[in-house]
């Protein structure tokens, strides 16, 4: 007699990664849809030779959708979307791999977890900010500054570097875990060389009197000593005027007026006295006797 076996597979082995865990590090300027782990790394066995079925999920709230598996029985993983280290630095994805597809009805399905910790690494994306800036509706990837504007006395050398508004010349490197050394140069509206900036500091100085009342219209470029390519340049306007040897005075030291009950706002103010001459408050100075 003879009698034939058939031993069925009983589902009754879970998924094993071989390496549970893994950590990688990204630079933040890593491209679209390149690969961060390989498929060979992430690929789980299945002692019942069972087809898996992959999940990827994150633990870190505002990081989904950064990183994607190629497909539910592909677990190669690849950046989905440019990654900002500003916005988040760091991240945990959590990878499933069952034997069982997820919308089986059968309640036999084993599975297996993967823990993969993400370190984003900065880049030196971007060029140097011109202190103080203005940051555009609260993005830390744009800072807009204002020109910067100084004075000088005609035929006067000043020998102390000159004072600008909102203040001194001075930029820096946004990528802050990076903090690249910056250097400064003038590149343009020194007619004369009149002006020098120093490359470390970027303080402003003279080389030489100026003889005629044009302003100057300087272009400053702040450069990362490490990158060339990434530089930014800043306006710097400088105006000559005549040394002014007097304080302005006020030719009363007490004026009087009268106002009319009931009068709309943006009326004249009247001398006391005298309501029919508008009141004026005149001030001189000596260093302009003729305005």
């Amino acid at each position: 007699l003879e009698i034939i076996v058939i031993v069925l597979n009983e589902n009754d082995n879970s998924p094993v990664f071989a390496q549970p865990n893994l950590t990688r590090e990204v630079p933040e300027d890593t491209e679209v849809d390149t690969a961060i782990v390989a498929r060979e790394e992430l690929s789980a066995s299945d002692a019942d030779l069972d087809t898996i079925y992959y999940e990827l999920t994150t633990t870190v709230q505002d990081t989904d959708g950064y990183f994607a598996i190629r497909g539910v029985n592909n677990p190669e993983l690849y950046l989905q979307k440019a990654l900002d280290y500003d916005k988040f630095n760091s991240t945990t994805l959590l990878l499933y791999a069952r034997d069982r597809p997820v919308t089986s009805p059968t309640n036999t399905t084993n599975t297996a977890t993967a823990t993969i910790s993400i370190t984003i690494r900065q880049s030196d994306t971007r060029a140097p900010w011109f202190l103080p800036c203005t940051r555009l509706h609260n993005d830390n990837s744009v800072c807009i500054s204002s020109p910067y504007s100084g004075r000088v006395n005609i035929s006067e050398m000043s020998t102390e570097p000159l004072l600008l508004e909102p203040g001194p010349i001075y930029a820096i490197d946004p990528d802050y875990t990076i903090s690249d050394r910056i250097m400064y140069s003038i590149v343009g509206g020194n007619t004369d060389e009149v002006f020098s900036v120093d490359a470390d500091t970027g303080n402003l100085t003279m080389n030489k009197v100026v003889t005629s009342p044009d302003s100057f219209l300087l272009q400053v470029m702040a450069t990362q000593v490490s990158n060339i390519r990434k530089y930014s340049v800043a306006t710097v306007e400088i105006k000559v005027i005549n040394k002014s040897n007097f304080a302005p005075y006020f030719e009363k030291g007490i004026y009087n007026g009268t106002v009319f009950i009931g009068l709309p706002q943006g009326s004249f103010v009247y001398q006391a006295g005298d309501p029919s001459t508008p009141l004026v408050i005149t001030a001189l100075d000596q260093d302009f006797p003729d305005v």
